[in-house]
């Protein structure tokens, strides 16, 4: 039996080689010894600015698994927060009677209509009506006309309710259905989207409208004046739709409509379409403009010889319908908002 070969000497198994925990010759240890001078000095005492730790429990951070705003998906809503719309009707002017939200209206003199709309107490027509009906006061007396021109709400009354300071601006997505009309009221004594709106919402208005066959994403918020910025063509927000017609089609006359047109003597702006697929003589074609004109996806493709059967609005500047069921309600997180906000072209530059 030969004898074992005698382990080689290597770096790890040197008996005379110092370990790494160990401290170098000439040496102490930093945790064991101290300076020969005395203890060491404390680096904060000389000047040096303590570094400030972040607030690890700050709650208007973005969550960490949210993608950062302006990617592709920039807001994925908040799925175990949401909100389903069940319930009863939504009330046509549910402004509580301790808090009615107002803007502060200072610079130019304005309608008293139009700062009280804006501060979204209710549409124009209707605080017309509530003016009618002597429900608005000024300094307790009652204002007779909507033509009352005022510079602030300072000392205005809605049903005796002084109006407050406005509360932060907020905005709601919603996935509207077929067969609901966007307005409050309906003569004709229709379903409007305010029916399937589920109760405990503050007062919302909607930014544009989707006609009653149309479904798809609806912004709603509680800001006037965030609706008037948003509906704005010089704002440039794109609106993205995805509509099933019948007919035929091109790719390339879906490119023409890059350049824009003009239809009974309306002019359409840029139109970005393509066309996704086929089914039989139904084509899936999906659009995106920025203006937003009455009807305006329905009109530009029956001009091209095409009849709309389905309508889905997919997406609103950078808020996308993604899974959101239908008749869903979801708030917008308020530093998404903030950036969005900040990101909008000032129409009034």
């Amino acid at each position: 039996m030969k004898p074992r070969a005698e382990r080689p000497l290597t770096d790890r198994n040197r008996p005379d080689r110092a370990r790494g925990d160990a401290p170098r010759a000439g040496t102490s240890s930093p945790r064991s010894a101290a300076p020969k001078d005395g203890p060491r000095p404390d680096r904060r005492e000389e000047g040096r600015p303590e570094r400030p730790r972040p607030d690890r429990n700050r709650s208007d951070r973005p969550r960490a698994d949210a993608p950062r705003f302006g990617a592709t998906k920039p807001y994925p809503p908040r799925r175990p927060g949401t909100k389903k719309a069940a319930g009863p009707a939504h009330p046509a002017n549910p402004h509580p009677a301790h808090a009615i939200a107002a803007s502060d209206g200072k610079g130019e003199p304005q309608r008293i209509a139009k700062l009280l709309a804006r501060a979204g107490i209710a549409s124009r027509r209707e605080i017309e009506r509530m003016i009618e009906d002597g429900r608005i006061a000024r300094d307790g007396v009652a204002i007779d006309t909507p033509a009352t021109l005022l510079t602030s709400l300072h000392g205005i009354t809605v049903d005796g309710v002084a109006v407050a300071a406005p509360p932060p601006a907020r905005l709601f997505l919603f996935h509207k259905p077929t067969g609901c009309l966007t307005t409050e009221h309906d003569p004709a004594g229709r379903p409007t989207i305010y029916d399937r709106l589920p109760e405990g919402l503050p007062r919302l208005m909607p930014i544009g409208r989707l006609d009653m066959n149309t479904e798809g994403l609806l912004l709603l918020t509680t800001d006037g004046g965030f609706k008037r910025q948003m509906e704005l063509p010089a704002t440039g927000v794109p609106r993205t739709y995805r509509a099933r017609a019948f007919g035929e089609v091109s790719q390339q006359q879906l490119e023409d409509l890059f350049d824009g047109l003009e239809i009974d003597g309306i002019r359409y702006g840029q139109i970005e379409a393509n066309l996704e697929r086929r089914t039989g003589r139904n084509q899936w074609i999906e659009m995106t403009l920025t203006e937003g004109k009455n009807r305006e996806v329905r009109r530009v493709l029956e001009h091209l010889d095409l009849k709309v059967n389905r309508l889905i609005r997919t997406a609103y500047g950078p808020f996308s319908l993604d899974e959101m069921a239908v008749g869903a309600v979801e708030e917008v997180r308020q530093h998404d908002l903030i950036l969005f906000r900040k990101s909008l072209k000032d129409p009034d530059a």
